[in-house]
């Protein structure tokens, strides 16, 4: 637990379950780093420091938008949260993990497209948590996660290392 979950946990006095920040991963940053030639190619030719200037500010810019975007997967106080929707643990029917091809074919060919998704395309992991309501347009939500099986545990309420 780092120091924002600590106190996050002091301030609202739960201890999350699980938690997990889907960082980006390292190649995003070197795409990132892009940014660096394409400014000085524009704006060498103005002025040099004004040109270093844009480069390093669009960069940091690019990075921070990657932090900012994120998302948090939480199970705590009787809810599963996934960036900024919540859904009860009651509402869960069950949950199925998948990795490599499995986990290809979730995010594609059996994909259905009223699930709910948060998925990113450098974390190959995902969890499927099935609704319980039959009423609700939503059959499931499809997850990104480097620890689907943890998550899993954690949602079937089974005890499993550190949560």
């Amino acid at each position: 637990m780092n120091e924002l979950d600590v106190l996050r946990t002091v301030s609202n006095g739960t201890v999350p379950r699980y938690r997990e920040r889907l960082w980006p991963a390292p190649w995003l940053y070197l795409a990132c780093s892009l940014v660096i030639p394409a400014s000085l190619l524009v704006f060498l030719p103005i002025n040099f420091l004004v040109g270093v200037g844009t480069a390093v500010v669009l960069y940091c810019g690019s990075v921070g938008l990657l932090f900012l975007a994120s998302p948090v997967i939480e199970v705590a106080d009787g809810r599963l949260r996934a960036g900024r929707a919540t859904l009860p643990l009651e509402a869960i029917a069950d949950t199925e993990t998948a990795r490599g091809e499995r986990a290809r074919l979730e995010r594609g060919q059996r994909l259905d497209a009223r699930a709910w998704l948060l998925i990113r395309g450098w974390i190959d992991p995902v969890i499927k948590v099935e609704l319980a309501d039959p009423g609700d347009p939503t059959p499931y939500w499809l997850l990104s996660t480097r620890n689907p099986e943890r998550l899993e545990a954690v949602l079937k309420g089974t005890p499993r290392g550190d949560a």
